[in-house]
């Protein structure tokens, strides 16, 4: 009984075999994950693991009743020999991972042929294995994982009722004790481990793949994230070379390229001397991927490369997408299919849909860069039309008594609107062209308020030459005017300073006015606040243009007391580095 059990201890590394086998079949990996297979699949599995049970009789131990005698190999037997063997475990797999149908199936081709060797328990063993696909599935769950100990348990359980049968059906009944005796608990206890090592096998190698899978995963997001600062560019020739690049140090590929709609952006790796970019697309199978928009593994004639002798034997076409629309392809070289495996095609499948999410967000990111210039243009035009009307009927006050100053005014107003005109059209412009502006107005005013208004300038001049956005600190210094003066008689003060603070720019006006109500305060430079006087748009609108282009460390920082005046500033970081 030890040596029987040793012997068919042995043959489980056909088990071994067989379980790694399977693993390369699609259906039999949707069956150990309990997805749902098809009535094609469920097809295939019934064969599988019915030509499993016969392979099990096959190799199983020819018993002799009269001379008690083993041979190692079953082909045929006499009508006093039975055998010793795992059949049975293909069956539990069958019935465990398939259910009824696919258990019961293999049962029916194992037990069929088993019946066919003969013997004088051929028909308890063929009835024995159809059992045993009934046990198998009525222990099988959709959703539920199996476990080691219930594949050794149903192993253990059916070989233990096929002794039973043997002992009620096989005639003569003291051949059927002996045999049950002699092989009962060697063969009930290996197909019960046979069972479960089959389990194990499946489920190690599955589990490996997951975790080559899980860092091909990690990959791609590493490949995603280092590529992110060239595709949010957009899908261009320098973007693309970039990016194929960097694939190609991390990828098994031969080579790597990208395209547009029409040719070739990049091309990188093996063969670089004749696929070279900037080249328009010829070959058909690329055609396809951008016409379907779906994956493609190109064979060699569909590279259709032009000299005979290219190393690159085969690749894999993914499509780009942007909003469901393919606007070009990542292909990926290999010398030949072989090389190409499942784990690969899950990489450049993952990478192809991260790489195609990162164009979407380049193209939302130039809509939002769009929209928020058009904003700025629209913020910039909206300066206040009726500072006009009140120069103007200053300077015709003027014409027939002071005709001088109303020429110099006029000279004043011109140079403003010029100013306001370019501050639309513009995205930067410097505090020196801001400050004259601002001169200009203010000499418009300051004849206005006749004797009543002087203004101060603390100017550091190393700073005029830095830049800030256009039509800015002539808000700031008409709020001053219009709010912040309005009320007083005589002594009204404005003082304008640049200066340095701290390794940062500082640019304040500041007003002896009447001071701004708390309440008020907190709501000017967040929400267009109305008044009497105006719109109450000029600090919302200069602390939004300045919070949009420079950031928030740059918004509006407003002080002031009741009747004791008011300070606006603003702060210009030393790294800031703009562009006309």
């Amino acid at each position: 009984m030890f040596v029987l059990l040793l012997t068919m201890l042995e043959r489980l590394g056909i088990i071994v075999t067989v379980a790694f086998l399977m693993t390369r079949f699609r259906f039999f990996r949707h069956m150990i994950d309990r997805y749902e297979i098809s009535r094609k699949q469920q097809y295939m599995a019934i064969l599988f693991f019915g030509s499993f049970g016969i392979i099990g009789t096959y190799s199983g131990i020819t018993f002799d009743t009269n001379s008690l005698n083993y041979d190692r190999w079953a082909y045929a037997l006499s009508t006093d020999e039975a055998i010793a063997n795992s059949r049975v475990i293909g069956i539990i797999i069958a019935g465990l991972l398939g259910g009824y149908k696919v258990g019961i199936g293999a049962g029916l081709i194992a037990g069929i042929h088993r019946f066919s060797l003969g013997g004088f328990t051929a028909l308890s063993c063929g009835v024995s294995a159809v059992l045993a696909g009934v046990i198998a599935g009525f222990f099988y769950r959709k959703r539920a994982r199996l476990n080691l100990s219930t594949a050794f348990f149903v192993g253990a359980l059916a070989e233990s009722i096929q002794m039973l049968v043997i002992l009620i059906v096989s005639k003569p009944f003291d051949k059927a004790v002996s045999l049950v005796e002699e092989i009962g608990v060697p063969m009930i206890v290996a197909n019960g481990l046979g069972s479960a090592i089959f389990l194990l096998i499946i489920r190690n190698v599955l589990n490996e793949e997951e975790k080559v899978g899980a860092l091909q995963a990690q990959k791609a997001l590493r490949l995603a994230e280092s590529t992110l600062a060239y595709l949010r560019k957009g899908l261009s020739r320098q973007s693309a070379q970039a990016v194929c690049e960097l694939i190609h140090k991390e990828v098994d590929a031969s080579a790597i390229s990208m395209t547009d709609q029409e040719k070739i952006l990049a091309f990188v790796g093996l063969a670089d001397d004749h696929h070279q970019a900037n080249r328009a697309i010829q070959t058909s199978v690329t055609r396809k991927v951008l016409d379907e928009g779906r994956l493609v593994i190109a064979k060699p004639e569909d590279i259709q490369c032009i000299l005979p002798n290219c190393p690159l034997g085969a690749a894999v076409i993914a499509p780009l997408k942007r909003r469901d629309e393919t606007i070009g392809t990542l292909k990926f070289y290999f010398r030949s299919e072989k090389e190409i495996s499942n784990v690969v095609l899950e990489l450049i499948s993952g990478l192809s849909s991260l790489l195609s999410n990162q164009l979407e967000i380049a193209e939302t990111d130039h809509a939002y860069q769009l929209a928020k210039e058009a904003e700025i243009k629209a913020l910039q035009a909206q300066v206040s039309p009726h500072f006009l009307f009140n120069s103007l009927n200053i300077i015709v006050s003027l014409i027939r008594t002071q005709p001088a100053l109303a020429r110099k005014l006029l000279l004043s107003l011109s140079h403003f609107f010029r100013q306001n005109l370019s501050g639309t059209t513009k995205t930067w412009t410097t505090l020196e062209e801001e400050l004259q502006h601002v001169r200009a107005y203010l000499s418009i005013e300051e004849a206005r308020f006749v004797d009543k208004l002087a203004v101060e300038y603390e100017i550091d001049k190393n700073l005029l030459l830095k830049k800030i956005p256009p039509l800015t600190l002539q808000p700031l210094v008409e709020n001053a005017v219009k709010h912040g003066i309005k009320d007083k008689e005589t002594n009204c003060k404005i003082k304008i300073t640049l200066k340095k603070v701290r390794g940062s720019s500082v640019i304040m006006v500041e007003d002896n006015g009447n001071g701004i109500a708390l309440d008020r305060l907190s709501q000017i430079t967040h929400e267009i606040v109305s008044s009497e006087e105006g719109t109450g748009f000029g600090l919302y609108n200069v602390n939004r243009r300045l919070v949009m282009m420079l950031g928030e460390e740059s918004a509006l920082r407003i002080r002031s007391s009741v009747n004791e005046g008011t300070s606006v500033s603003f702060v210009l970081k030393e790294s800031e580095d703009m562009d006309e």
